[in-house]
């Protein structure tokens, strides 16, 4: 029987055949593809003639196709509908895929040709983009240890396949310890917990098959029960599982995980001549030096601190009221956070979900793409790995752009958090190949076909994966290699954090904000009280990110720890780390450092991209209109179309004709009368 994975996808707009494969052929479509891809590189290798663009370069870009194609359908699944099975193929792949990658970089015949062309580039008659993509293909062989030798080549390859190995554990404990966690409530456990909570708890533990509403570890729920519950030992019991993920003690603690990690990430820059890991990583970003990320993070770091300070001091003298003695703990800030923010801004969360509805939400979104880039969008059916998974053609002016798919609900085999990814990507080389890109939320499903209904932190989570998809529906490029989000890490939040300020334009609250029992629109005085309380509690938010990010950095610019929480805690005493915050992340659950070298050394990105896009949302601000079709057009011409084709730099300038600084930062999140 022909294995589904490998034969030709006959599916709509060839999507993944999900309804047709199962988990036991993706291992022998992958030693397939592998043994085509070595294929590929050997004729590349072999090829007769002298190097050229066309038989080496483009022949590598297309060399992986098969791979790509598997691999594509198999890690979106792993990460958002894992089970034994796929997390034992994870286990299996990762060292597989990084012993070939190795080969890739260590093949000499292979880089000679690549520096045969390279010698010769300013003789051949390139276009900027193949220009581009011949320096960035020599720079990953030279990053990935094409010029080392003998002993130093051997233990650069040890290093990345331990690496991978260590990566895809450190991600699996982690969604262990989140599936294993819970705490059922019963009488008074449900305190203070509006109808949404109690509704989410319910159905939480009809999952667990627990007999009643229960508390985990998904963000969508332990978040608002820490807000609004009143019971004060609930809320540190949950506060404390959900702050210890990863370092529980047994096989899932990932403390010992992330200390090896640290040590061989400071041997493979060693090998290839840095200094530091963080060196070695930030060379090819924006930022380009540990000490340009520094200084922007303290920048923002001491304004947040200030604010944090003074919002702590309000919110323990709510705690001493309510009879509690002793200082405000982190258990307690969304509590007392939640009271102030409905005493200040008269904001009640309960009062805005039915408001936010997830439907609503999505069709916001799409207006925007459609107002801004003229994009339609048409749901269809088609095969999927899970049945929550959702999809719509998408298209501008009747032609097919991508498909669009959105999988929002939290589920026990889901890893916690949101993100974006592409099962294909899109390229012109080899004929027009049109993206599929996916958004992966952990919304809480709703039961008895009640409309789901979002928090305003959800809604912007929406925007914001959705601002990744469009990156990736959007570009438009010849090859694959810088195609989308394949760009400098610091940059590729630029278009997610850039559309997160779509759903703060009052226009388009007022069109999709209505409620879900009554269809009514948002009233007037509610939705400006909600804009209002935007930038409410910034300072907690902005602390216990920026602590991540320092300590993220800490840990790569220097020695590697031995103890690396030993190594958190002095980074945090050294910054005045607030009692009553920790870091967003901590180092056993910090699933950006550790889970892959995806944010290692590159946590800030967040915030070095959040600079860009708030000055990049005051063009539209400074024409009067969010939705200028001009400066939209300019913004997909510059940044959205143009992927990895130019230094990110270089895109940002031509979009706003320069870099900006750090105040549109702070104004934007209400700090800078704390700077």
């Amino acid at each position: 029987m022909t294995n589904p994975l490998l034969a030709a996808w006959d599916t709509p707009f060839g999507l993944p055949p999900f309804d047709r494969m199962s988990d036991d052929d993706f291992a022998p479509a992958v030693d397939a593809a592998l043994a085509e891809a070595r294929a590929n590189i050997a004729a590349i290798t072999d090829y007769p003639e002298p190097p050229t663009f066309a038989n080496t370069i483009e022949a590598l870009e297309q060399a992986e196709e098969t791979l790509g194609r598997v691999l594509g359908a198999f890690y979106p699944m792993a990460g958002a509908d894992s089970n034994p099975a796929r997390e034992g193929l994870q286990r299996e792949f990762a060292p597989m895929l990084a012993a070939y990658g190795s080969e890739i970089s260590e093949n000499k015949a292979l880089f000679a040709r690549i520096e045969a062309i390279w010698a010769d580039r300013d003789a051949l008659d390139l276009t900027d983009e193949q220009k581009r993509v011949l320096m960035l293909t020599r720079r990953g062989f030279v990053r990935s240890g094409a010029q080392l030798d003998g002993a130093e080549a051997e233990a650069l390859r040890a290093v990345k396949s331990r690496l991978s190995v260590l990566g895809t554990q450190f991600t699996q404990n982690l969604l262990a310890d989140e599936r294993a966690w819970f705490m059922p409530l019963d009488g008074d456990d449900l305190t203070g917990l509006p109808d949404f909570v109690i509704a989410t708890a319910r159905a939480a533990g009809a999952e667990k098959d627990a007999g009643g509403p229960v508390v985990t570890l998904s963000r969508s729920l332990i978040v608002p029960f820490l807000q609004f519950s009143d019971r004060r030992d609930l809320r540190q019991k949950a506060y404390e599982a959900w702050a210890a993920r990863g370092a529980n003690g047994g096989k899932t603690d990932n403390r010992a995980l992330a200390a090896e990690t640290l040590r061989l990430r400071e041997q493979r820059a060693g090998l290839l001549g840095y200094d530091t890991f963080a060196d070695f990583k930030l060379e090819t970003e924006m930022a380009g030096t540990p000490d340009a990320v520094r200084d922007l993070l303290m920048q923002v770091w001491e304004p947040a601190k200030a604010a944090a300070t003074a919002d702590a001091k309000v919110l323990e003298r709510m705690l001493h009221s309510d009879g509690f003695d002793g200082p405000l703990e982190p258990w307690d800030w969304r509590y007392y956070a939640e009271k102030r923010r409905k005493a200040l801004h008269d904001l009640d969360e309960a009062e805005l979900k039915p408001y936010l509805q997830l439907d609503r939400m999505i069709d916001a979104a799409f207006a925007c793409a459609n107002r801004l880039f003229g994009l339609d969008f048409a749901e269809i059916t088609g095969p999927t790995y899970h049945p929550d998974v959702r999809m719509w053609e998408v298209t501008r002016d009747g032609c097919h752009v991508a498909v669009f798919m959105g999988d929002y609900f939290a589920r026990g085999s889901k890893r916690s958090g949101a993100w974006c990814t592409a099962l294909r990507t899109q390229k012109r080389l080899g004929g027009d190949t049109r993206p599929h890109v996916l958004n992966v939320c952990n919304f809480a499903k709703p039961q008895n076909g009640e409309p789901a209904l979002l928090s305003y932190d959800d809604a912007r989570t929406l925007f914001h994966e959705f601002g990744h998809a469009l990156h990736q529906m959007l570009s438009d490029v010849t090859y694959d290699s810088i195609s989308g989000t394949s760009v400098a890490r610091d940059f590729v939040e630029l278009p997610s954090q850039l559309f997160e300020h779509w759903l703060e334009v009052p226009q388009v609250l007022a069109e999709f904000a209505t409620h879900a029992d009554t269809g009514q629109p948002m009233p007037q005085d509610l939705l400006d009280r909600m804009l209002a309380a935007t930038t409410y509690d910034m300072g907690f938010q902005t602390v216990e990110y920026v602590a991540s990010a320092l300590v993220d950095l800490g840990f790569h610019d220097g020695p590697a720890p031995v103890d690396p929480m030993q190594k958190q805690a002095e980074i945090l005493e050294s910054i005045g780390m607030p009692h009553a915050i920790r870091m967003r992340h901590a180092t056993p659950h910090f699933a950006h450092v550790f889970s892959g070298d995806g944010y290692s050394s590159g946590y800030y990105s967040y915030m070095w991209s959040e600079v860009m896009d708030a000055d990049a949302f005051a063009a539209f601000e400074e024409a009067g209109d969010p939705f200028d079709a001009d400066i939209a057009k300019r913004l997909e011409a510059t940044v959205l179309s143009s992927g990895g084709s130019v230094d990110a730099a270089d895109l940002y300038t031509a979009f706003r004709g320069r870099l900006p600084g750090v105040g549109a930062l702070l104004k934007g999140r209400g700090l800078d009368r704390a700077a």
